[in-house]
């Protein structure tokens, strides 16, 4: 444990929480990241704690943004580096080569985790499809709609009950067209034995699946989601700066890169609206951070109640320094797209995707846009895992000591002033490739989905 002196005070600087590096008075604002993470509320000295009970958010309600755009435009360059990932018959690259159970309704989730045990395909289970209105019910049908096109998916089974809204009649009016082979659909209402029918059908599907195989495909065809979960105060000084400049490094070789959880990019919005590439997104990225906050309030929340508790025994004081920390996995390179749910990621770069800090539904939504896998960094750490490959990269040493069935990948060496980025870029590289991480070796494989209206 590091300990430093400063102005005769002794001061830890590796829990994660903040000291002060000079008197602070009452109303002044506290500096983090080159920004304000709020103010004083009461005199602070040098070398004391600074945390929840002497300083608070400066954030406020709704407020107007002007376009001032202020980025340096990536340069782009083709890399030789490759991975070996499947070509599917659509053009679509995947890094897996799996069999999905999607069930359109929560009546058959215990079906299909039956299904899932006989056979070895994955079964993700929700409650969701069947006595929801408006939005709720489309979004619904959005994220199942990406999840099946999904192409770590080799071959999906679509699973109904029969009666359902969302039934699969419904379902086809949104997903589109779709390859006979590789999706298949089983109502159960319709047949005798639903089990054995569901065999039979994902049989069908592991033939077609086996007839692909890992081929070398440039990097610039990865897609990364880039999620945080169970911050700490370390989160923005070592995990999300490293996937930060991952994320740079692959923009610049033509990959795509999308950052989520809108809740957490409050009192850091304005930096990401300097960073959109035109006029467009900067609109789109108002309308995106304007609407999380009208939620909020429809709901009769506080705005800047975010940190958790978690967070904040981790260090976290505000939402302005949660969020400060959480964009820095963007990194520096532009944004080149905005997207809303059920979206799929189209263009290269940086993209923004609509949804809240819900680590489930968060990394539902990043996969349902297509991302291949995602970076999630961690101060506190979780066991859960999306339904693509999920990286859990520590932001301290003693959570990637204890918990070593969670966490792929240390990042505190960086508070050490050690260079760990060649190593990590490497590492995803063999993930992309095949290397399973924890939560695919653990089986912690789940999807979440947003609701905010009416259950019949």
């Amino acid at each position: 444990m590091m300990i430093n002196k400063l102005d005769n005070v002794e001061v830890n600087l590796k829990n994660g929480h903040k000291y002060a590096v000079c008197n602070i008075k009452k109303g002044e604002n506290i500096i983090k990241y080159a920004n304000p993470i709020g103010h004083a509320i009461t005199d602070i000295k040098a070398g004391e704690h600074v945390h929840t009970h002497n300083m608070k958010t400066n954030l406020s309600d709704i407020i107007t943004y002007e376009y001032n755009p202020d980025f340096e435009k990536t340069v782009y360059k083709k890399s030789d580096r490759t991975f070996m990932g499947y070509v599917r018959e659509n053009g679509d690259i995947g890094i897996r080569n799996e069999i999905w159970i999607i069930n359109t309704v929560g009546c058959v989730n215990k079906t299909s985790k039956k299904l899932s045990g006989l056979t070895g395909a994955i079964s993700f289970e929700h409650p969701f499809g069947c006595s929801q209105t408006g939005d709720d019910q489309k979004i619904t049908q959005l994220i199942l709609k990406g999840l099946v096109n999904h192409p770590n998916a080799g071959g999906v089974l679509v699973l109904g009950l029969g009666c359902e809204n969302n039934n699969i009649k419904e379902f086809k009016k949104v997903l589109g067209t779709y390859n006979p082979n590789r999706v298949k659909f089983l109502n159960t209402q319709d047949c005798e034995d639903e089990i054995e029918e569901g065999v039979n059908l994902i049989n069908e599907l592991k033939n077609y699946v086996m007839t692909f195989k890992r081929i070398p495909v440039n990097i610039s065809e990865l897609k990364i989601g880039l999620k945080c979960g169970g911050s700490d105060g370390l989160s923005g000084i070592t995990a999300n700066p490293l996937v930060g400049r991952f994320c740079d490094r692959m923009v610049s070789c033509g990959a795509s890169c999308v950052l989520t959880e809108v809740p957490e990019m409050f009192g850091a919005e304005h930096l990401l609206m300097k960073r959109c590439e035109n006029k467009e997104l900067f609109d789109k990225t108002v309308n995106l951070i304007n609407n999380f906050k009208k939620y909020f309030i429809n709901h009769h929340q506080q705005i800047y109640e975010n940190p958790s508790p978690g967070n904040k025994e981790g260090g976290i004081s505000t939402l302005e320094e949660k969020s400060l920390g959480c964009i820095q996995k963007g990194g520096k390179s532009e944004i080149t797209d905005v997207l809303d749910y059920g979206d799929k990621i189209t263009k290269k770069g940086l993209s923004l995707l609509n949804g809240p800090g819900n680590d489930l539904v968060a990394m539902t939504n990043l996969a349902a846009a297509g991302a291949h896998m995602i970076l999630f960094t961690t101060g506190r750490g979780t066991p859960a895992g999306s339904a693509v490959p999920t990286v859990k990269i520590s932001s301290n040493k003693y959570l990637s000591e204890k918990k070593k069935n969670w966490i792929d990948f240390d990042s505190s060496p960086i508070l050490e002033n050690k260079n760990v980025d060649n190593n990590f870029f490497e590492y995803i590289i063999k993930v992309a490739s095949g290397e399973k991480t924890l939560n695919e070796i653990n089986g912690y494989k789940e999807i979440s989905i947003f609701k905010d209206g009416v259950t019949l």
